[in-house]
């Protein structure tokens, strides 16, 4: 008996843990559902999910009971001689037409939705995005091109303020409410730039550049990963975005503009020297 309430005692808490919502744009332990939206692409996302899973729900529900009544209905024993046909011109069609209009209803909204993210109208700012093996690139062309490199914090430079195999040195800064044209390419092989909270996931192609844009609605930290296979350390190349007001934003300008140049200036030095050796 005390077996059995263990037992149930862990299954409830896996079902509850695994329902509950994400309280922080990171994945979290036993999390099922998405991230909480932090744009409104994000959030369009998230309203299409929901509707397939009402979709997919209802067919796995319809498909179920339909194998029940045919186990009990037509079974041996209560069937001992089946009937002789092979068609049905009403059932036929009924098969045909219903999968036809569960498409159109799961293509249209799916269409608005790509179109949606795709479309860039009057951004405010550009954020460029070069994917390496195995780092991030990021440029703010619009603000005396501050540019500077993103590279995973490692296990044993980790505080506990920061997220393992998620936390970066040098820390993307973007405004709130504001539309951010993310212009994402790569220097070596594919990559692909992917913060689930903003519903964002563009591959980052050597020789191309692909477009997308997000506003962000939330100040907070947000985290992702590059999403496309791209060799030996390709999981220890994080993202991490910190949403801020837009006056906080003006703020981190004038810092970022002292400190990355000095950083810059220090690549170009260790650059020079390594080629005059």
């Amino acid at each position: 008996m005390k077996t059995f309430r263990q037992l149930t005692f862990l299954l409830t808490t896996f079902l509850t843990l695994g329902t509950l919502p994400a309280l922080a744009s990171e994945p979290l332990p036993w999390q099922l559902g998405l991230q909480p939206s932090a744009s409104p692409s994000a959030f369009r996302i998230d309203q299409f999910h929901d509707m397939m899973l009402w979709i997919i729900f209802a067919i796995s529900i319809f498909v179920l009971l339909l194998l029940v009544w045919v186990v009990i209905r037509y079974n041996s024993k209560v069937n001992p001689e089946p009937a002789n046909f092979t068609h049905n011109v009403l059932i036929e069609v009924i098969w045909t037409v219903v999968p036809v209009v569960i498409l159109i209803i799961i293509a249209i909204p799916s269409f608005k939705i790509l179109y949606y993210n795709d479309s860039v109208e009057n951004p405010e700012m550009t954020l460029k995005i070069t994917g390496r093996q195995w780092y991030w690139d990021y440029e703010y062309p619009d603000h005396d091109g501050i540019a500077f490199s993103s590279y995973m914090i490692a296990d044993n430079e980790i505080t506990e303020q920061q997220r393992r195999m998620l936390s970066t040195d040098n820390i993307v800064v973007l405004p709130i409410d504001t539309n951010i044209a993310l212009q994402i390419t790569a220097g070596d092989v594919i990559h692909s730039w992917t913060i689930p909270a903003f519903g964002v996931k563009l591959d980052a192609i050597p020789g191309r550049l692909n477009e997308t844009w997000v506003r962000i609605e939330k100040p907070g930290t947000y985290y992702g990963q590059c999403s496309e296979l791209c060799g030996k350390d390709h999981s220890y190349m994080p993202i991490e975005v910190r949403a801020v007001t837009k006056e906080e934003f003006k703020q981190w300008l004038i810092t970022a503009k002292k400190e990355y140049a000095s950083l810059e200036s220090s690549k170009k030095l260790i650059h020079l020297a390594g080629f005059q050796q």
